[in-house]
């Protein structure tokens, strides 16, 4: 077994590599994130190996790690490996123009399950959680709140029409955005099963929720049917006053 300080080195390199690598990126708080560039090429992997069934997944770690069929499922317990991590695992090895050897590509793949992604709620949305929604509807009662997801092509279909989406807003309404998979209990609260999402609140109550990939003039027609005209700056009216 290597020595605690052996392996704190170790570790230490693999995340230095990660770095160079343009894997990982670090904030000038010290707050490390994968990149986005990575963040692509691990989603194409999510979507091919987390959701197959046992079968076809342990055909890959198979093919992978030079196991038989019959022993991929022992050779993933004996070596804690989870799906995440597997697919971390090809996704690394697919990014890195020379990936190292695979006992410290698994280390690296470990690794990323602990830094994770950034938030999956684009900018300039400010980000709420669990624990912070009520009180940002306490403070505006008129809001949509939007949900988001990592590895969701609907979400970045949408994202690409985040700006004519916002333009939608009246000013009175403020608008927030949380991480599907870190708020279990906003979604069940809402009906939310899905994302992206939308829900819609005004006075403080729920109104409508739209999940799926919205566009701006489906959008537009939800602004009007629970804010109509009457909030101000809203795009109707600006557009009535302006003829």
């Amino acid at each position: 077994m290597m020595p605690d300080a052996d392996a704190q080195a170790v570790a230490e390199d693999a995340l230095d590599d990660l770095l160079a690598t343009g894997v990982v990126d670090e904030a000038d708080d010290g707050t490390l994130s994968t990149t986005t560039e990575f963040e692509a090429t691990r989603g194409v992997y999510y979507d091919s190996y987390v959701d197959v069934d046992d079968e076809e997944f342990h055909r890959s770690v198979a093919d992978v790690f030079g196991v038989s069929v019959d022993e991929a499922a022992a050779y993933l317990a004996e070596n804690d490996v989870s799906r995440e991590e597997f697919v971390d695992f090809l996704a690394l090895r697919s990014f890195l123009d020379d990936p190292p050897a695979q006992g410290t590509l698994a280390l690296m793949a470990r690794l990323l399950g602990e830094i994770g992604p950034e938030t999956p709620v684009p900018e300039p949305i400010e980000v709420v959680t669990d624990e912070t929604y009520e009180t940002f509807l306490t403070e505006h009662p008129d809001a949509v709140l939007t949900v988001w997801r990592h590895y969701c092509q609907p979400c970045a279909e949408m994202k690409d029409d985040l700006d004519e989406l916002l333009a939608e807003l009246p000013d009175d309404v403020a608008v927030a955005g949380l991480d599907g998979e870190e708020a279990p209990r906003f979604r069940l609260a809402h009906g939310v099963d899905a994302a992206p999402a939308l829900v819609l609140f005004r006075d403080g109550e729920r109104r409508e929720v739209e999940t799926g990939r919205t566009t701006p003039e489906a959008f537009a027609t939800l602004i009007a049917r629970v804010y109509g005209d009457d909030v101000e700056g809203s795009p109707a009216t600006d557009g009535a006053s302006g003829g």
